[in-house]
C-alpha cells in the first residue's frame, strides 16, 4: 500500500468534518437573526401607573424624590394637585383623574391625601393597591381632625395661622397654614432648613372644613393596603398611624422620620410603593 492510499481516508474525514462545520455555521446564521429579532420585539412587562396624592401644607413637588426613583424603576407616574377644599369634592376630583389613567393603578396618599384616596378609589376596579404614607385612613363617619386627636402627640394646632377666604355661596371659609417660622420643626424636622424654607413659602393651605369632614365608604376595606409609619411625626401621632394601619390590616413599615417623609426618605417611600405594586399587579 502506498502513501496516497493511506492518506485518502484521512482526507475524506477532513472534508466531511469541514462540510459539517460549514453547514452548522449556515444554520446558526439563519436562525440567530430570527431569534434575536423575536427577543427584541418581545414587549417589556408593563408596570402599573403610580398616582401620588399630596396632603395639606404641601404640593405635588413634595413627591419629586419619589417620582425620580419610580421613573428610574420603569413606573409611569402621575402626581395631580389635591384641591384641599373638602373631602367629598377632593375625592370626586381625584376619581375623575383616575378615570383618565389606562390600566392598573397603585394609589398613594400622604397625610390628608390618605383620606382622599380612601374615598376616590371606591368602585374603581383599576386601583389594585392603596399606599398610605404617614396618612389618614378614616373609617366611615371619621374625620382627619378626629383621628389626629384620638391619641396625644400632635402639636400642629399651635403652629397654625387661620386665614379667611370667600366661599362660592357668599359665606366665608377658613384656610389653615403652618406659620413659616414653625414649618421646619413641625412638618419636616429631618429636612435641611434651606429646603423647608422653600416648602413653607410654597405650602398649599387646607380648608379647615376639609379636616372636619367625615368619611363615607373607605376603600381600604376591599383594596389591599400598605402603610409607612413615620415615628417622628408631629402632625399625625404615630399611635394614631399605628391604629389606622392595624385596623386596615395594612402591610406596615415603620421608619424614624418626620411627617414630610416623602421628602426626607424618598427611597423608603419608593420601596414600599414597589412592594405594593409587585404584590398586586403581577
Amino acid at each position: 500500500m502506498n502513501l496516497t492510499s493511506l492518506l485518502r481516508p484521512i482526507r475524506t474525514q477532513a472534508v466531511l468534518a469541514g462540510s459539517l462545520a460549514a453547514l452548522a455555521a449556515l444554520s446558526l446564521a439563519a436562525t440567530t437573526p430570527a431569534t434575536a429579532a423575536k427577543a427584541a420585539h418581545r414587549p417589556a412587562e408593563k408596570k402599573p401607573t403610580v398616582v401620588l396624592v399630596h396632603g395639606a401644607f404641601a404640593d405635588s413637588s413634595s413627591w419629586n424624590g419619589v417620582i425620580k426613583r419610580l421613573r428610574h424603576a420603569g413606573y409611569p407616574v402621575l402626581a395631580p394637585a389635591n384641591p384641599l377644599r373638602g373631602l367629598a369634592g377632593d375625592a370626586a376630583y381625584l376619581h375623575s383623574v383616575l378615570k383618565s389613567v389606562q390600566g392598573p393603578i397603585v394609589l398613594v396618599g400622604h397625610s390628608y391625601g390618605g383620606a382622599v384616596i380612601s374615598e376616590a378609589a371606591v368602585g374603581d376596579p383599576d386601583v389594585k393597591a392603596l399606599v398610605y404614607i404617614a396618612a389618614f385612613a378614616p373609617d366611615k363617619g371619621e374625620s382627619a381632625l378626629e383621628l389626629s386627636n384620638k391619641y396625644p402627640g400632635s402639636t400642629l394646632g399651635e403652629t397654625l395661622n387661620s386665614v379667611p377666604f370667600p366661599l362660592p355661596d357668599g359665606g366665608t371659609g377658613t384656610d389653615l397654614y403652618i406659620k413659616p417660622e414653625k414649618f421646619h420643626d413641625q412638618f419636616a424636622a429631618d429636612v435641611p432648613t434651606a429646603q423647608t424654607d422653600l416648602m413653607a413659602a410654597t405650602q398649599r393651605p387646607v380648608a379647615a372644613s376639609a379636616l372636619e369632614e367625615k368619611a363615607t365608604t373607605p376603600a381600604w376595606k376591599t383594596v389591599p393596603s400598605w402603610y409607612l409609619l413615620a415615628a417622628q411625626d408631629k402632625n399625625i401621632p404615630p399611635a394614631a398611624q399605628r391604629f389606622m394601619a392595624d385596623r386596615a390590616q395594612s402591610h406596615t413599615v415603620e421608619i424614624n422620620a418626620s411627617h414630610a417623609v416623602s421628602v426626607s426618605r424618598p427611597q423608603a417611600v419608593t420601596n414600599l410603593i414597589d412592594q405594593a405594586a409587585t404584590a398586586t399587579t403581577r
